[in-house]
């Protein structure tokens, strides 16, 4: 039986934060500067992996050109994602949990770099209890970040829930044996996030809020 939910680890971009749409757009303009052929399907794919990892898969034949590209695209993400926010009903889910003394945290693919710049961008950084990013650590599917997660905060994979929107959420997470969660409005389909055997698949915030609700009533009841 699943243990009363103590800590909720959330991945950021397509799970929190509306911003698949300029992170493709960001790879594929950077792409297209060093004349190097990508798809928007193939660019999408990738979200959630480290950056390093990223230009590993997308631009395999020229990894000279790694650095170069990687600046390009995050140089063309800064300028252009001032106006990337959370999804509709994230704030009120994430201070409700807070409220109700659930520790949040933060798994992400992106920069330490990146990662703290949208954390101001929404000012939030006060709401996780902390944040790892996987320019600091292991990319997933490595579960490390998660290993470090819990190591801060002292609790074990099965008090935990990881709540992301790609294979490489749900992998990493299954890799520490961590119940966890898939959402299906971001990146990957409920069909790629069904293979790792999570808790529920959300369709929508609503229903991630619903769901992480009752995990919370099961802590109460304890």
């Amino acid at each position: 039986m699943q243990k009363p939910v103590e800590l909720i680890v959330f991945d950021w971009d397509g799970t929190l934060f509306d911003s698949v749409g300029q992170i493709v757009a960001s790879l594929l303009y950077a792409a297209e500067q060093f004349e190097q052929p990508l798809t928007a399907d193939a660019a999408k794919s990738i979200i959630g992996l480290g950056l390093p990892e990223v230009a590993q898969v997308l631009f395999p034949n020229v990894p000279e050109l790694h650095t170069e590209i990687l600046k390009c695209y995050g140089d063309h993400y800064v300028a252009h994602s001032a106006g990337d926010k959370w999804f509709e009903g994230i704030s009120d889910m994430l201070y409700e949990l807070k409220n109700q003394n659930i520790k949040l945290a933060v798994a992400t693919g992106k920069s330490r770099r990146g990662l703290d710049r949208v954390l101001s961008q929404t000012n939030s950084h006060d709401l996780f209890e902390i944040t790892r990013a996987a320019s600091e650590t292991k990319s997933k599917p490595d579960p490390l970040m998660l290993a470090e997660i819990l190591q801060h905060t002292g609790l074990k994979p099965e008090q935990t829930i990881m709540v992301g929107d790609t294979s490489y959420d749900l992998e990493m997470a299954q890799n520490i044996a961590m119940p966890r969660v898939g959402v299906s409005y971001g990146v990957h389909t409920a069909a790629v996030l069904q293979q790792f055997n999570p808790l529920t698949i959300a369709n929508d915030v609503a229903a991630l809020h619903r769901f992480l609700n009752v995990q919370v009533k099961l802590k109460q009841a304890v």
